[in-house]
């Protein structure tokens, strides 16, 4: 999952034979299985070295790291090699004399005159980095470090427990919160005392990495992580989420019809405890509504669908602030998404509503570690089980499902009235995992390996990345093998999500912006836009490149061809959540829909291949009032989808521009439609009545109403 791609790991060369002192991490999956490890060593003359290795899902960087401390306790020298998750090469150094710092990678380079404590931020780096930056934060009272090239650190302390090894020792670890990195905290426990350093990292649900013979603390580490966590997120959503009680009218609103992809007439929308009631002219007369919100003409969208997500607790406001109001979570851990439903139905969570796929592969030295990893059909059908008792509508089939078993599940989990989907088995082609009864296929180099591969092909690993990099250049779309199958897939109606998004990383060369974030790098922390300039392939020499942005260039093409044949498309992303998804229409665009269709598909095709159109996808009486106000006119442009001026969801009003203030964004738009409230408000007279002394007047009069 992209998510993996950037996590800060490293891998080091070879210990010399004088270390003064050595800690190894253990990486540990959710399913109890070793998928990585991370070893420092210090060397008695200051240098520290880190051999780090993680590997899942058939992919994981390998990379070698050292670096030198100065009297403040931060870097002076730094350097990292080796590959990226993708195969990219990573080559970083880093270092500071006196006031003069300096760096350079395959991306970027630097250099910047500097006062007073102040650490480099790698691209690409073990998490002993963040064990030096734990140990300067500690020296500082402010609690606020400097980071090369920009932005400051800051790191509180949340909680603190005395745990106990499997030989029997004991000590006290404290849980940080770290800020100034990325889009959302990072956690972190640390040793206690004036030399604070990393203990280990706790990601619920995925993986943990914690120092050997620890591992047995785990649970409890995560339990009260997880109590922390969840304290900061319920702050979150009570301050970023504006409850709209009782009646409420946007008016003069120009509602996107997702079925005829036009826009009608201005129009008032009612909207009452999270569902329209009501759609009518504007100007309507309005009776005692607690809440008026004028559109002042603009576009009012369905709520959008990202059809390919992977949820967590914090990618929640970016959808928010994007126009998500529903994702499809494609693989997940099942308990975290179980909890983070209940979460999300009781408005403790900033979050999109989720409608969740079944994860299900197979065990082999490639499996990515989510849902349910099984042996046999037995297996299999316990699984699928599990996910029809908890409502889940599809099930998602990865890459190491045993492809003696695929058609007997898909039967099952038809019978259990789910959909099936998914990456193609390994072994196998597009075509008979459709054979096999798939209603639909993700990715679109999923879809084009069907023309690429033999019996024989391994595509678990990076095979099937590369292959479609290097071989759609030269695929004949006229040819009849590809008209025959682009034919069955129309006949059969199966749906493609295409994540076009996700993919535009085959051809992005080193220190150039990826494709999908050109609209959005200027908007983002600095942190945050230095990472879309890190390439993920490896991409040898310009012939390379052109080859790779030419099969690109086809794989949009593809996708146009398959709309027009009459194939229906979904729109996800399998990225970052909301920009990309609005990146994922431009390039629909790009592939020869109009925006209006661009925008049908995040709607309408959402609704439809989530069996939730009863509920949403049009902005329709009855419906939940899952709503969009947009600045522009996005079905002329579709750029203008990413000016989001409002959202409501859930019955809660949501300004995009406040979760932007609070990530370090710059908001796309500069005003946004704010609430009229009744002088008296209606609903501030509901309930009450005391119907135990109205009996005893009434006495059994009632009875003859």
């Amino acid at each position: 999952m992209k998510r993996l791609a950037v996590l800060p790991l490293a891998l080091a060369a070879a210990f010399g034979a004088h270390a003064t002192t050595t800690t190894r991490y253990l990486i540990i999956s959710e399913n109890q299985k070793q998928i990585g490890e991370q070893v420092v060593e210090r060397l008695d003359d200051g240098l520290t070295k880190v051999r780090f290795i993680f590997k899942n899902n058939g992919r994981g960087p390998e990379l070698t790291e050292q670096f030198r401390l100065g009297a403040d306790g931060v870097m002076t020298e730094y350097s990292v090699k080796g590959n990226s998750t993708f195969g990219a090469v990573v080559d970083e150094q880093f270092s500071r004399k006196g006031d003069q710092a300096e760096w350079k990678s395959t991306s970027e380079q630097g250099r910047k005159t500097v006062t007073g404590p102040a650490t480099y931020l790698p691209l690409n780096s073990s998490f002993e980095v963040v064990s030096m930056t734990i140990t300067a934060l500690a020296k500082n009272p402010g609690g606020k470090l400097a980071l090369l090239p920009s932005g400051t650190l800051s790191q509180r302390e949340l909680d603190q427990v005395e745990i106990t090894s499997a030989s029997g020792q004991k000590q006290t670890v404290r849980l940080l919160a770290q800020t100034g990195v990325g889009l959302s905290p990072s956690f972190f426990w640390a040793t206690a005392g004036d030399q604070p350093r990393l203990f280990g990292v706790i990601m619920p649900g995925f993986a943990n990495m914690l120092e050997e013979g620890w591992q047995a603390a785990a649970p409890a580490l995560a339990a009260r992580q997880k109590q922390a966590e969840n304290k900061m997120l319920t702050e979150v959503a009570a301050k970023l989420q504006h409850p709209l009680t009782g009646l409420t009218v946007v008016r003069n609103a120009r509602i996107f019809d997702s079925e005829k992809a036009s826009v009608g007439q201005a129009s008032d929308i009612y909207l009452l405890r999270g569902r329209i009631t009501s759609v009518q002219p504007a100007g309507s007369p309005v009776r005692e509504a607690d809440n008026v919100i004028d559109a002042a003409g603009r576009v009012v969208l369905p709520g959008l669908f990202d059809m390919h997500g992977h949820v967590d607790r914090w990618s929640g406001a970016l959808n928010m602030s994007t126009g998500v109001t529903s994702v499809r979570d494609m693989g997940n851990d099942n308990q975290q998404l179980q909890a983070m439903l209940d979460e999300t139905a009781a408005g403790k969570l900033l979050a999109p509503q989720v409608v969740p796929a079944g994860f299900l592969e197979g065990e082999s030295p490639f499996s990515a570690n989510n849902g349910f990893v099984i042996k046999d059909l037995k297996g299999a059908r316990d699984a699928v089980d599990w996910y029809a008792e908890r409502g889940y509508p599809q099930l998602k089939i990865y890459n190491s499902f045993p492809k003696a078993i695929l058609k007997d599940t898909v039967a099952y989990a038809h019978s259990r009235g789910m959909r099936v989907s998914g990456h193609i088995p390994a072994g196998l082609r597009a075509q008979e995992a459709l054979d096999a009864g798939y209603d639909e296929i993700q990715h679109i180099n999923q879809v084009l390996l069907n023309f690429l591969v033999k019996p024989d092909t391994e595509t678990r690993n990076l095979n099937r990345f590369v292959l479609p990099a290097e071989k759609v250049a030269d695929l004949d779309f006229n040819s009849k093998p590809v008209k025959d199958f682009v034919s069955y897939l129309a006949k059969k109606q199966i749906s493609i999500d295409p994540t076009l998004s996700a993919f535009a990383f085959l051809k992005q060369r080193d220190g150039d912006i990826n494709e999908p974030y050109v609209a959005v790098e200027a908007h983002m922390p600095p942190d945050v836009a230095r990472g879309f300039r890190v390439g993920s392939m490896k991409i040898d020499g310009d012939a390379q490149l052109k080859r790779y942005e030419k099969s690109y260039a086809k794989m949009v093409r593809f996708v146009g061809i398959l709309y027009q044949a009459g194939v229906p498309i979904v729109a996800g992303t399998d990225d970052i959540p909301g920009y990309t998804l609005h990146s994922e229409l431009a390039l629909l665009v790009k592939a020869g829909l109009t925006p209006a269709q661009a925008l049908q598909v995040a709607t309408r095709n959402g609704a439809r291949y989530t069996r939730t159109s009863h509920d949403r996808g049009s902005i329709t009486p009855g419906k939940l009032a899952d709503i969009v106000l947009v600045d522009g006119d996005p079905t002329k442009n579709i750029e203008d989808v990413r000016k989001v001026a409002a959202v409501i969801t859930r019955g809660f009003l949501i300004y995009p521009q406040e979760i932007d203030a609070a990530l370090g964004i710059a908001p796309f738009v500069t005003g946004a439609p704010q609430v009229i409230k009744a002088a008296t408000p209606v609903a501030a007279a509901y309930g009450g009545g005391n119907d135990g002394a109205r009996a005893r007047i009434e006495g059994s009069a009632g009875k003859h109403d």
